[in-house]
């Protein structure tokens, strides 16, 4: 029983590789993050035609299975014992298997096992074919209504000094910053996250999803700083899985074209006026425009005190 063919492979009349020459193929599978019904038609025909699935959690994925009337055989592959059982699969797919990976929810390899599968299949030459679908993180940017770039951190640290100091070097990244949180410690983070990254002008804004896709899912949109008090509210807010998405830190102008001149005077003292803003430009980030009239300034200055 061959996968059922898809307009990607490269050959769409060809059946996907299975000879037994080596020529195995890894399906990297998103699953639901709650509803069920979010598989998608490939991801469902791709799980009912490979030969093995690797299962972050058997029993979980065996759940997911059992609901579409899919049979096919397990194999446990998760953050503990990624390492022996990235051998096993390696083996099925060197012995030309198919092999679907899964982890219990969403993406595999996105803050869930499966990287390392993933890149020694890359490195024994096996096809890797992904599968994409739900995902938690890109779920909740796209009900947080906050615009621009994000970075997606994952979990932060368990310890409260390693998420504190985790925290602290992103207090001034400019993107949207995107954090997945267990509910035993959704208090402590955000609390954590008000703490360090809260407390400025304009106020930053969390987005605070909860149980996405599930029964009593919740989104919170409100002020970083007020987070805390939210959550302290009403128990109920804090069960679930969560998903937090920080607004990105906004840029003092008038500070950083400050440090940018400073750099920039260091560097006219020694440097030709257009070399010393095109360094002060790559090493402050300040915009060049501006850097070269304050440079014409300087210089003029300069030249003024000389007479």
């Amino acid at each position: 029983m061959q996968p059922t063919k898809h307009a990607e492979y490269e050959n769409e009349d060809a059946p996907a590789p299975r000879d037994g020459a080596g020529l195995g193929t890894l399906y990297v599978v998103a699953t639901p993050i709650g509803n069920l019904a979010d598989l998608t038609v490939r991801a469902r025909d791709v799980l009912g035609a490979a030969d093995v699935i690797a299962a972050e959690d058997t029993r979980h994925t065996r759940n997911l299975l059992a609901h579409y009337g899919i049979g096919t055989r397990l194999t446990s592959l998760h953050e503990h014992n990624e390492a022996a059982a990235s051998a096993k699969v390696l083996r099925l797919l060197a012995s030309g298997q198919q092999v679907a990976l899964v982890s219990d929810a969403g993406t595999p390899g996105i803050a869930d096992p499966g990287a390392r599968l993933v890149a020694a299949a890359h490195v024994a030459g096996h096809r890797v074919v992904p599968l994409p679908g739900a995902n938690a993180a890109v779920t909740a940017v796209s009900a947080s209504g906050l615009d621009g770039p994000f970075l997606f951190y994952g979990f932060l640290p368990v310890k409260q000094g390693e998420r504190r100091r985790a925290l602290q070097t992103l207090a001034h990244q400019a993107h949207n910053l995107v954090f997945y949180e267990a509910p035993h410690r959704i208090v402590e983070a955000v609390a954590d996250a008000a703490l360090v990254l809260g407390g400025g002008k304009p106020a930053r804004t969390v987005v605070i999803a909860r149980e996405l896709t599930k029964k009593f899912e919740a989104i919170h949109v409100g002020e970083l700083d007020a987070a805390p008090a939210w959550l302290d509210e009403d128990a109920d807010r804090q069960r679930g899985e969560f998903v937090l998405v920080v607004s990105g830190a906004v840029a003092d102008a008038a500070g950083e074209l400050a440090a940018a001149e400073t750099t920039l005077r260091a560097l006219l003292s020694e440097l030709p006026l257009k070399q010393a803003v095109k360094l002060a430009h790559a090493i402050s980030g300040a915009p060049r425009n501006r850097l070269y009239e304050r440079a014409l300034e300087i210089a003029a200055e300069e030249s003024g005190t000389e007479k």
